[in-house]
């Protein structure tokens, strides 16, 4: 006879044990402990989903035992343990520990292992398999959860032998933040369990809206002490219209009572897959007025034979004293639960459940290569492990495979809306594998604001001036924001702006030099001057043409660079009065063209060019670091000024010396002169 002890907790835990392969059965040996007493007997406790989900994993295991192709002649049983509370948790996992010796000192041959443990099938949550699940990867016995979704459990240095048949939260944050931005909403709050479960897909959530336009505006953990309507208070004062709600079931159901009571209106509230298809909230009377329902949720695939089954079971007689009790549910019905209560309960997990069971059995099928016959046969759970990694068959025409971390290859989400009428309609879809598919029919939604779609871009005063200033010490649960801060920002027009810590945009004031500025005065009459300077020295220098110092200065080049030093002036004009698209181009336009016209290709006055050269440099390396340093609306008379000094360190030290010697040194401006400074210039060279 082979055992199959199983715990499951509020669907715990699934252990199989063998001792044989080949004797026949047709029986199912089912050890049931005193737990499941203690459990109806605090009936508030008593959660029907995982009822559901327990009598889910008897039918599959039902299921297996009557089947002629997996696991033939082999029987599988099943003992379930109390993993639901914190104070039952420990007492059934030390239990299936020392009866089964699962942990024994490393060194030791593991003879023990081959009496009943193969595989446990469990817990459910995050939490709970964080509990336990480190006991069971000692000694690599493979542990197939169908409910614990956090991301923790995909790191394979810490859980080796950890499998799950329900994708992981990175999954369902990735198809929340797609649902956010198919809608264009900014403005969200992220309601999580306290917990384990809870703060994975916080953590992921603001991970995944780094570099979007969605803002984390609040985000608060939820457990039994949870001040519900201060929660409330705080989202409304914010001008939160969007509510993600990434909570355990009974959480959810507290939350959104509590908000009915509250008279919470006009919000979207996003479901996880943890309740989403909720069957007493949707029908609710008062649902309709906290706004609009849209949900994530496991594919409901049907079971096939699960409800016959579940009849047949509600058919036996009640239990009768604490002696049946024991075994309850087992030989007899001791729940006070119709079929059509079951049956009627939250689908969701059903299938991770009934693969998750059957995973095991075709690892266990694989190892014991059934259909060989085998006088004795010892299985170690680590052989069980290898196959469960190399799993790949079909079920329910859905694939069954797991990737290195654990997780199931494929699957997909339903995406679903809480309609009118009470019921949870599916309304599109999210598929990962064989590629992402992403689809949502949102003409099927009735919207609480009159049919429409809210963008809920942006919250009130708070978000900006936080958001503004900067203050990294004063932003508490909001620290994605920036992005929802350039998305204001941009609202704004070209002509309008907004203020630190404002909430609406102004038109902006045009700031200029006006001419009349003393500033300008002197600038333009340095203009003026320069204009008379350089019509002075071209008078000058054409009435000596033909001496020497005009020759050697550029000749008819002269009057070329002087005429654009007098049309550079120009631009300086410009840089005052009112702008316009005209007198912002002239500011630089007559300055870049004739600046690069004039000084010549063909020089004499090395020295002088490159003096000017010097100055113009330093004028420009000026101004750019107070261009750095100061925003003010008189950068512009800064920006004439190095204009007027450019050509003033051209006209003075390029041309001003020419001029001495015309005017004052008549002698210097003689062709012998000049021969006499080249032949001691050769002189010079030569010795």
């Amino acid at each position: 006879m082979k055992h199959f002890l199983a715990p499951l907790c509020l669907l715990g835990s699934l252990i199989y044990g063998l001792t044989q392969c080949t004797a026949p059965t047709s029986d199912v040996d089912l050890i049931f402990n005193h737990l499941c007493f203690a459990f109806l007997a605090h009936s508030q406790t008593f959660i029907l989903s995982s009822y559901r989900r327990f009598q889910l994993m008897r039918f599959t295991v039902d299921q297996i035992n009557n089947s002629t192709s997996l696991l033939p002649n082999v029987s599988l049983g099943y003992e379930i343990f109390d993993h639901c509370s914190d104070t039952h948790n420990f007492p059934g996992i030390l239990k299936l520990i020392s009866v089964n010796d699962l942990i024994q000192p490393w060194g030791e041959n593991h003879k023990s292992l081959s009496q009943e443990v193969i595989a446990v099938v469990g817990p459910f949550s995050s939490t709970d398999t964080l509990t336990v699940a480190p006991f069971f990867m000692m000694n690599l016995f493979p542990v197939v959860s169908y409910g614990a979704a956090s991301s923790a459990f995909s790191k394979k240095a810490k859980f080796p032998s950890f499998l799950r048949t329900v994708n992981s939260n990175k999954k369902i944050i990735e198809v929340i933040v797609n649902i956010i931005q198919y809608f264009k909403w900014r403005w969200v709050a992220f309601l999580n369990s306290d917990n384990d479960f809870g703060i994975d897909g916080l953590d992921l959530f603001m991970k995944r809206i780094v570099d979007t336009e969605i803002c984390l505006a609040y985000n608060k953990g939820l457990n039994g002490k949870t001040n519900y309507p201060q929660i409330f208070q705080q989202i409304e004062s914010q001008g939160i219209q969007v509510v993600i709600v990434f909570v355990t079931k009974l959480t959810a159901e507290a939350l959104i009572e509590s908000a009915m009571q509250m008279n919470v209106t006009n919000k979207v509230w996003i479901a996880g897959d943890t309740w989403s298809l909720n069957e007493r909230l949707p029908k609710m009377k008062e649902i309709k007025n906290i706004g609009t329902v849209i949900g994530v949720s496991q594919p409901v695939v049907p079971i096939p034979g699960f409800n016959d089954f579940i009849y047949s079971i509600k058919s036996q007689p009640h239990c009768e004293n604490k002696e049946q009790s024991m075994l309850c549910n087992q030989v007899c019905n001791c729940s006070s639960l119709s079929p059509e209560d079951v049956v009627s309960i939250d689908p969701s997990f059903s299938f991770p459940v009934y693969s998750a069971v059957y995973a095991i059995a075709h690892a266990l099928h694989k190892v014991l290569k059934c259909g060989v016959v085998h006088d004795f046969i010892f299985v170690y759970p680590c052989q069980v492990l290898a196959e469960l990694k190399k799993s790949n068959f079909t079920l329910l025409n859905r694939n069954i495979e797991f990737d290195e971390f654990g997780d199931p290859t494929s699957g997909s989400y339903d995406i679903v809306y809480w309609n009118q009428s009470g019921d949870v309609q599916e309304i599109g879809f999210y598929k990962f594998h064989p590629s992402v598919n992403f689809f949502i029919n949102s003409s099927k939604i009735q919207w609480y604001t009159n049919g429409e779609v809210s963008s809920f871009s942006f919250g009130g005063t708070f978000h900006l001036e936080i958001a503004a200033t900067g203050e990294n010490q004063n932003i508490r649960n909001m620290p994605y924001c920036f992005p929802a801060l350039t998305f204001v920002l941009y609202s704004c027009k070209d002509t309008e702006w907004s203020a630190e810590g404002s909430t609406s945009c102004n038109l902006r004031l045009v700031e200029f030099i006006p001419f009349t500025d003393s500033s300008a005065i002197v600038i333009m009459l340095g203009a003026v001057a320069l204009e008379g300077l350089t019509l002075v020295v071209s008078v000058l220098f054409a009435v000596n043409y033909n001496t020497p110092v005009v020759r050697s200065a550029g000749g008819p080049m002269c009057f070329l660079i002087l005429g654009c030093l007098s049309l550079c002036s120009i631009s300086v004009f410009f840089y005052f009065g009112k702008p316009s698209v005209p007198s912002c181009v002239l500011r630089f336009l007559p300055f870049f063209l004739f600046y690069a016209v004039y000084l010549p290709k063909n020089y004499n006055e090395a020295k002088a060019i490159t003096f000017c050269l010097l100055l113009l440099i330093l004028t420009w390396i000026l101004f750019a670091t107070e261009y750095m340093l100061y925003r003010g609306k008189y950068i512009h008379t800064f920006n004439a000024l190095a204009v007027l000094s450019s050509l003033y360190s051209f006209l003075l030290w390029y041309f001003l010396p020419k001029c001495y010697i015309i005017i004052l040194q008549p002698h210097k401006n003689t062709p012998q002169y000049f021969q006499g400074l080249i032949q001691n210039y050769t002189k010079t060279i030569s010795q």
